[in-house]
């Protein structure tokens, strides 16, 4: 007569009988779990060797091959290479003072070491811009590779460092409502996604994350544009600020009516967008704004670039003046 074959001898490949825990289950059950994981293992390995193999891939920053699948083809090393700014930098703004001891040795030198010189010739409407690094290398590549290359999956880990840089600032309050630099509609049906929203999603992400008793809110229709502008490459301060003038505006100011804001974008170069963004939110009646991006575009020669700010055909001061009196923070249609 044939005996029965006890199933957890069988998978566990036991000839004598199964020893059972004080609990009453067999031990067999994590003998066999215990396999399943190294199985598991050694199949994930087998996996991304062999997608190595058949599909080969390369860091699209630096061009070192993948060892394995993934969704976002750069490399641990550059991930890891995205230093922070350094050096001395504006209190509201961030832009790089290394230039600004050199200026002169007046009696203000203090509020010349803390303020940028456009920042003292008109505040801007936001409390403070921070910035992760300066676009410059890995960082601007890997900007490129979400803006205009469609890896919208780089949003979310971008969009941390930027919320890291925020919550560095210490002066966030717990409610916070987090509104990315809109497109152009037309431009976003181009892209087919904001760049800015993706990066604002991944902040928020990061920064519930880190500070969990912080109450922060995506409101990604707060702001629009209401016309098209030209792209900011290329122009001058002066043709930015132009350019971006009563360009946006808050199509429901009860959205951010005595709220305080976190204004997020991939790039902050002349602070053009930041401020004409940032008006148009307190004149729809924003308590504050804040702003933080992923990348600071600094001059590569700081006395230079402060000359050429000084040749500006309009003042700052004046300029910016011009933003209420020709609608810039308007909330009409």
């Amino acid at each position: 007569m044939s005996r029965a074959v006890d199933p957890d001898r069988v998978r566990v490949g036991m000839l004598g009988p199964m020893p059972h825990n004080s609990a009453g289950k067999s031990n067999g059950d994590a003998a066999w779990r215990a396999v399943s994981r190294v199985l598991r293992s050694t199949m994930g390995r087998l996996l991304d060797s062999l997608t190595a193999v058949l599909f080969p891939a390369d860091c699209r920053v630096c061009g070192v091959p993948l060892s394995g699948f993934t969704l976002l083809p750069v490399c641990n090393t550059c991930w890891n290479d995205l230093p922070a700014q350094t050096g001395v930098l504006c209190t509201r703004c961030g832009e790089s003072l290394a230039h600004s001891v050199a200026l002169n040795s007046r009696s203000d030198q203090s509020e010349v070491l803390d303020l940028c010189r456009l920042c003292r010739a008109a505040a801007p409407p936001f409390e403070k811009a921070v910035a992760h690094g300066v676009y410059a290398g890995k960082l601007r590549a890997l900007v490129h590779l979400l803006k205009y290359d469609g890896m919208e999956g780089l949003g979310r880990r971008l969009g941390a460092l930027a919320a890291e840089q925020a919550l560095a600032m210490g002066e966030l309050p717990q409610d916070l409502l987090v509104v990315p630099v809109p497109l152009w509609r037309g431009k976003r049906r181009q892209r087919g996604f904001n760049q800015a929203e993706l990066l604002a999603r991944g902040a928020m992400a990061a920064m519930r994350a880190r500070r969990p008793e912080m109450r922060v809110r995506l409101v990604a229709g707060a702001l629009e544009r209401r016309r098209a502008t030209e792209s900011q490459a290329g122009l001058s301060p002066h043709e930015r600020r132009a350019n971006v003038r009563g360009a946006f505006f808050a199509p429901k100011p009860v959205a951010v009516n005595g709220q305080d804001v976190l204004l997020i974008d991939d790039i902050y170069t002349t602070g053009a967008t930041a401020r004409a963004c940032s008006q148009a939110l307190r004149s729809a009646g924003a308590r504050r704004v804040w702003v933080a991006t992923i990348a600071r575009a600094q001059r590569e020669d700081a006395r230079v670039g402060a000359a050429a700010v000084e040749d500006v055909e309009i003042p700052m001061e004046q300029d910016v003046a011009l933003w209420d009196a020709r609608g810039g923070g308007s909330t009409e249609h």
